[in-house]
C-alpha cells in the first residue's frame, strides 16, 4: 500500500557490530551476566515447523528502533507520482487536453522529461508495502492484522472520496463526476471488484494492496516464520508467472501478476533486514528485479507511453539497491524526527492529489506560471495531508480500533459460551 502506520516503521534493532543471523540468531552473553529473557528465548532449539520451542516465531529481538528513512522514501515516491500526474502523463501532453489545453512538453519541457518517470513511484510504494506489512505483522494474530489494516486505510480514504467528489462538483470540466451510487460504493474500497469506476484514478493501487493483504493473511494465520514467508514468495511468484497464460480469470485476479513481484521484493528485503542476507533471498530479489523490469516495459507500452524503458529500469534499480542498503542497516543512523511527519502525510497526499489537483490546474492554468502553479498545488495538498492525518486519521482510527476490538471480544465471548 502506499502508506504504513507510524508505528509500522518500528523494527528490531541490530546488535552493534554484527549482522543478524538467520534461524536462529546467535546469542551474546556479556561477562558476569546471564542472557536476557529475549535472548534466552532465541537460544531455544527450533521446532520442526520453523517456530522456536515455546511457540514463538524465529527472528531477531523485537526491541525499539525505527526506520526513519522509509518514511522519507514514501513521501518522495508520493511527490514523484504527483509531479507525474500534473506534468508528465501522455494525457497532459496531448494537444487540447483538458488539464493544460496544450501539450505540457511545450509549456515546460524539462519538467515534463523528469516528471514522465514519476509513475515509478507506484512500484516503489508496492515494494515498501511488502517490506512494511511483513515487518508490522510479525508476531501478530490475524485479528490484529485485520484491525491494523482497517484503521490505517479507511479513515483517510473516506475523507478523500468525499473531498474529491466535492472538488469535482465545484470545479467541473476536467473529470466526469460519478453517479451517487457509484460514489457510495467507492466508500467500501471494493469498487474494482464490482467493475465500478474509481472516484479518483489513483485508487487502482488500493485494489492491488487489498489482494496482497488477503493473500498474506493466510501466512499471518499460520504464524510468520522465515521459511513460511520464503515459501509464500515462491508460491505467489509461480502463480503470478502462470496466471497470464493459464487463462483462468480467478487465478489472475488473485495472483495479481502486474504487482506481485514488487510486493515479493519487499518481503525478501524485510527478511534480509530481520535475519540477514543469504543466497536464497538474493535469488528472490534478483527474480523480482527481472520480472519487474519486464513489467515496467509493459506498463510503458500499454499505459504510460511517455518514458523510456532504460531510464525506468535505472530508476527502479537504484531504488532497489537503496532498499538493500536499508535492509542491511546502512541507513540506521538516519534518525531525523521530521521524517515521521513526512511519512504520515504520504497516504493522504496520494489519495487526494490527482483528480482534485488536475481539476484545479484546469481552472487556474492561465492565472500564473505553470511551474509556480504546480508548486503551490503540491504545497497546498501537503498541508491538507497533514491536517487529514492530524484531525481525521488519528481520531477516527482510535474510534475504529476501540469498536473493532470490542466487536471481536464479543465474538470470542460468544464462541466460548457455546
Amino acid at each position: 500500500m502506499v502508506r504504513a502506520a507510524d508505528s509500522e516503521t518500528s523494527v528490531p534493532e541490530r546488535a552493534e557490530g554484527r549482522p543478524k543471523q538467520p534461524l536462529p540468531p546467535l546469542a551474546v552473553v556479556l561477562p558476569g551476566r546471564g542472557p536476557s529473557p529475549a535472548v534466552a528465548r532465541e537460544r531455544r532449539p527450533a521446532a520442526p515447523d520453523g517456530k522456536q520451542a515455546g511457540g514463538e516465531g524465529t527472528g531477531g529481538k523485537r526491541a525499539g528502533g525505527r526506520l526513519y528513512v522509509i518514511d522519507g522514501i514514501r513521501l518522495l515516491a508520493a511527490l514523484m507520482v504527483a509531479a507525474h500526474h500534473y506534468a508528465g502523463t501522455w494525457r497532459a501532453d496531448r494537444p487540447g487536453n483538458l488539464i493544460w489545453d496544450r501539450p505540457v512538453s511545450e509549456i515546460m519541457p524539462t519538467v515534463f522529461r523528469v516528471a514522465s518517470y514519476g509513475w515509478i513511484g507506484v512500484e516503489i510504494f508496492f515494494v515498501i508495502s511488502g517490506f512494511v506489512i511483513c515487518m508490522s505483522c510479525w508476531g501478530r494474530t490475524p485479528r490484529q492484522f485485520f484491525v491494523s489494516r482497517v484503521i490505517r486505510l479507511y479513515p483517510a480514504y473516506w475523507f478523500a472520496v468525499v473531498f474529491t467528489t466535492a472538488v469535482l462538483i465545484a470545479v467541473p470540466g476536467v473529470w466526469e463526476r460519478l453517479r451517487l451510487r457509484e460514489v457510495l460504493l467507492n466508500l467500501t474500497m471494493l469498487q474494482s471488484g464490482s467493475a465500478v469506476p474509481n472516484v479518483d484514478g489513483v485508487y487502482w493501487t488500493l485494489w492491488s494492496e487489498l489482494r496482497f493483504y488477503l493473500l498474506f493473511l493466510v501466512v499471518v494465520a499460520m504464524g510468520l516464520t522465515y521459511r513460511r514467508v520464503v515459501v509464500f514468495c515462491c508460491v505467489w511468484g509461480a502463480a503470478a508467472m502462470l496466471a497470464p497464460v493459464a487463462d483462468l480469470h480467478l487465478l489472475e485476479l488473485a495472483a495479481n501478476p502486474d504487482g506481485a513481484w514488487y510486493f515479493i521484493a519487499g518481503l525478501a528485503l524485510y527478511l534480509m533486514h530481520r535475519f540477514g542476507q543469504d543466497l536464497l533471498l538474493w535469488g528472490i530479489l534478483a527474480m523480482a528485479w527481472l520480472m519487474g523490469q519486464m513489467e515496467l516495459g509493459n506498463r510503458i507500452e500499454e499505459v504510460e507511453r511517455v518514458s523510456g524503458w532504460r531510464g525506468s529500469v535505472v530508476v527502479f534499480t537504484v531504488f532497489l539497491l537503496f532498499m538493500v542498503a536499508v535492509a542491511l542497516g546502512h541507513t540506521d543512523r538516519i534518525r531525523w524526527k521530521w521524517l515521521v511527519t513526512a511519512g504520515a502525510m504520504t497516504y493522504p497526499l496520494y489519495l487526494i492529489h490527482y483528480a482534485a489537483g488536475t481539476a484545479l490546474i484546469g481552472r487556474l492554468r492561465d492565472t500564473m506560471d505553470a511551474r509556480l502553479l504546480i508548486a503551490l498545488i503540491i504545497t497546498g495538498f501537503l498541508l491538507l495531508s497533514w491536517l487529514i492525518h492530524r484531525f481525521v486519521e488519528r481520531p477516527v482510527s482510535r474510534l475504529l480500533k476501540k469498536g473493532l476490538d470490542t466487536s471481536f471480544a464479543r465474538m470470542c465471548d460468544a464462541g466460548g459460551r457455546r
